[in-house]
């Protein structure tokens, strides 16, 4: 009964903030490096730099042409198997280049767990500057270095005082299950002017630049107009050299309302993103690597690949490989990963992708004529707040009721 009525809570809560969520953050202020305003009404910065052309690749995996499979794979081959339970609104898991599972929590904790256990004791405490306040607030994202065997970096996006949102580096004390609380320094500030919309994720991309994912900052239809303006970071994909001091980030795409969740694929280096939408429509984007400047997801022009403030066509947008009406499965979109692991060789190559009110996991795939083909891969009941990712390639789900799935043979 009491995970029923959590669920039903978060279920409430995510509907409310798709009319009007205004409700406010209590938060002291943490430092900050650099600011850029989100409305007239705050204080102006620099703006970003223009979107530019991909830079060379720094050392990465190598990347390869790699054939997905010509059909959905089936259903009936994989189950999920329970990891770790017991956890607070659990947001993300990822991984540190080794066995080891970090999982994040909404409230600002980062979670360890080792051979299969739990640790007892956080990774990272920052619940002391994270604000939680809203549904949509919190502890969101984790990435760690390319290097963090060598320099024992990791970022954490999270939403902060007076709910804006940061992007911090903190290292690895001499405990490797412990990080250096104290060693946080500021790199982003960007100012959120409503509750909702936050965006969240951030990956480092095959080039070593630290990608983020940012809503277009609240409310409902995009009332800033933050979607389709070049000069705000809101409503963007953005990327930032974090090895370069003092670093500006860089505009990559545009015309987003709410990136939840995106990926990059292991073997290719495509990029794979979940766009959370209004009223109507979810929807899956897909760029293959190297990403083309100018990248424009349509948002408020349209909402999926359908008219939104726009009263026509637009040329120039990239268009979802997928979408699907809320009445078909859900209410709110929640990215993937592309399967690269060894246990499951049937779904190499597949993305899958899920949503976060009905707990559908779907799988895409192309369907051999230049369109994509999306069929429900397994029905967890569960709200998944996330996908995950081992150094393996063996991917996750997280429930946001408090549990981590990882994906297995039946």
């Amino acid at each position: 009964m009491k995970r029923t009525l959590i669920a039903l809570f978060f279920l409430l809560t995510l509907a409310a903030c798709r009319a009007a969520d205004t409700r406010a953050p209590t938060q002291p202020p943490p430092a900050t490096l650099a600011t850029v305003a989100a409305s007239p009404a705050r204080a102006t910065a620099p703006p970003p730099l223009p979107p530019a052309a991909t830079p060379p690749p720094a050392e990465s995996p190598t990347l390869t042409d790699t054939p997905a499979p010509a059909s959905p794979p089936d259903p009936t081959c994989c189950t999920l198997q329970l990891i770790a339970d017991g956890l607070t609104r659990p947001t993300y898991l990822t991984h540190g280049g080794d066995s080891r599972l970090f999982i994040l929590e909404q409230r600002g904790l980062i979670r360890l767990v080792v051979d299969g256990q739990l640790l007892p004791t956080p990774f990272l405490d920052i619940t002391f500057i994270v604000d939680d306040s809203a549904n949509e607030r919190g502890l969101l994202g984790l990435a760690f270095h390319p290097d963090y065997a060598a320099n024992g970096q990791l970022f954490v996006n999270f939403t902060g005082a007076g709910g804006d949102t940061y992007i911090r580096r903190y290292t690895v004390s001499a405990d490797p299950t412990l990080a250096d609380s104290d060693s946080g320094k500021a790199l982003l500030h960007i100012a959120q002017p409503y509750p909702n919309h936050n965006g969240g994720g951030i990956v480092f991309g095959p080039d070593g630049l630290l990608y983020i994912g940012m809503g277009d900052g609240g409310d409902q239809g995009d009332p800033q107009g933050n979607g389709q303006n070049p000069n705000a970071l809101l409503a963007k994909l953005l990327r930032l050299d974090v090895n370069a001091p003092n670093a500006k980030p860089e505009i990559v795409a545009m015309g987003l309302r709410n990136p939840w969740r995106f990926s990059f694929d292991r073997a290719t280096g495509d990029l794979w993103l979940g766009d959370v939408g209004q009223n109507q429509w979810e929807e899956i984007d897909f760029v293959p690597a190297p990403f083309p400047p100018g990248l424009n997801f349509g948002w408020n022009l349209v909402e999926g690949a359908h008219p939104y403030a726009a009263s026509g066509p637009v040329a120039g947008l990239t268009a979802p490989v997928a979408e699907y009406l809320h009445n078909e499965g859900g209410c709110s979109v929640t990215g993937g990963y592309v399967y690269r692991g060894s246990a499951l060789p049937e779904l190499s190559g597949v993305y899958l992708f899920g949503d976060y009110c009905s707990g559908i996991i779907w799988s895409l795939v192309p369907d051999g004529a230049g369109g994509w083909q999306r069929a429900v891969f397994m029905e967890t009941g569960y709200n998944i707040s996330s996908f995950g990712e081992d150094a393996s390639g063996e991917l996750y789900v997280i429930d946001h009721n408090g549990a981590v799935y990882k994906l297995v043979r039946r």
